[in-house]
């Protein structure tokens, strides 16, 4: 053998591969109910974009980014996040002279190295959706509902939404002081990044993984005391509008996002265990970050794929079983192979689940591997069969046997 997979990776097939699969067709679903868009951007883009976007403060960018120079010698990295392609796209397509707003969902791998852990690999895949044009704290209600509905459909248990708001650009700068000045407090017990980031984005501080920077910011100011009013009547609005719709919530001073193009409302979806399944939140600044001629305000949500199947293992929680092998079509003989694959090719272009020998079993064998493969019928076609067009269908589960016309097989089926 060559090599093994990278670090931080894993390969997709049979069960995990199924439930993913489902997850990816749950949330189409529901995006097709929203009237959301499916948008797909470039896997990598110009480094930046995130470093604009995503924050040079943030540890996304300091620490967690594959970057690489082309053989152009540009800045390249691999997307760490959905957000920033999809309001590049936005952008460059002028998706904004088309009538607003405009909702895009996606579904994409994604590309961080840290530490891989239960959940959260190197390179793992996001479900997510981008909110574009409207201010009301109802685009907010629109994706927190969708994630609400996400998380009971797929079977998920004893998950709470939480939210804060960070306030916008100018009440920010009023906090920052208030927060600087705490953190100058305790400056000798902060760690080396978070002295480094104190004056540069005092707002990172609050998200440090470290434990005696987590034990610190218990005590910072927060975020909720110092909103100007039009971004306290925003988050007002917001709860009232939770509250109406009967989603319960929980005020979580403590949730500021990782990323800096967080404005106003964050949120996360976290379950009874403190683990995070879903986070997002308002980011009216980024478009005009990336393009000042465009201030454009703007609301989104990223959940991991592979952090949701973890927790449905966790919680034992069973998924619809995937549909089984709907007839084992046995071949007697090799001067029949042609005509049992006629009939096998015959059944699928009716949308009918079909498997047949390809390895040259005998029959009895063939039976093993079909019971094997859960099979819910059989058939075997010998010469008899062809020259009769008449089959003994078998039903694995009760063993009783029908006759049926080769010519009727597809009715027999699709009239179950």
């Amino acid at each position: 053998m060559i090599t093994q997979r990278p670090k931080g990776t894993q390969d997709w097939y049979g069960p995990m591969m199924y439930k993913r699969t489902l997850i990816e067709e749950l949330a189409r679903k529901l995006c097709k109910t929203y009237n959301i868009k499916e948008v797909i951007t470039p896997v990598f883009e110009h480094t930046v974009l995130f470093q604009r976007g995503v924050g040079e403060t943030t540890d996304v960018v300091q620490k967690e980014m594959y970057t690489f120079s082309d053989k152009g010698n540009r800045s390249i990295t691999l997307k760490p996040e959905g957000t920033a392609g999809v309001i590049r796209a936005y952008l460059e397509n002028n998706m904004y002279a088309e009538s607003q707003p405009t909702k895009l969902f996606y579904i994409t791998p994604a590309f961080r190295y840290e530490q891989p852990q239960s959940g959260r690999l190197r390179q793992h895949h996001q479900f997510g959706v981008e909110f574009v044009g409207s201010k009301s704290p109802l685009a907010e209600a629109e994706l927190i509902t969708l994630i609400s509905r996400f998380i009971k459909e797929i079977g998920l248990k004893n998950t709470k939404l939480h939210i804060n708001s960070i306030g916008c650009g100018e009440c920010r700068k009023i906090y920052n002081e208030a927060l600087i000045t705490f953190l100058k407090e305790h400056k000798e017990d902060l760690c080396p990044t978070c002295i480094e980031r104190m004056d540069k984005n005092p707002l990172r501080v609050l998200d440090c993984k470290v434990a005696s920077c987590k034990e610190i910011v218990k005590d910072a100011p927060r975020t909720i005391d110092y909103l100007d009013k039009e971004c306290s009547d925003h988050f007002e609005e917001l709860k009232d509008l939770l509250n109406e719709l009967d989603l319960p919530f929980e005020v979580d001073t403590g949730i500021v996002r990782g990323l800096d193009y967080y404005t106003k409302t964050v949120f996360e979806f976290v379950n009874d265990k403190g683990f995070t399944l879903c986070g997002g939140g308002r980011y009216d600044r980024l478009i005009h970050e990336f393009d000042e001629k465009h201030d454009i305000p703007s609301v989104g949500f990223g959940m991991g794929i592979e952090r949701i199947i973890h927790f449905l293992e966790e919680e034992d929680v069973e998924l619809k079983a995937e549909e089984s092998v709907t007839l084992y079509v046995g071949i007697l003989g090799d001067k029949v192979k042609a005509e049992a694959y006629k009939i096998v090719n015959s059944l699928r272009e009716a949308d009918i689940i079909v498997e047949t020998d390809f390895m040259d079993r005998s029959v009895r064998a063939q039976m093993k591997y079909a019971n094997k493969i859960g099979a819910k019928h059989t058939v075997i076609i010998g010469e008899n069969e062809v020259k009769e067009r008449i089959v003994n269908i078998k039903d694995m589960e009760t063993g009783v046997q029908e006759e049926v016309s080769i010519d009727k097989m597809v009715d027999y089926f699709t009239n179950k």
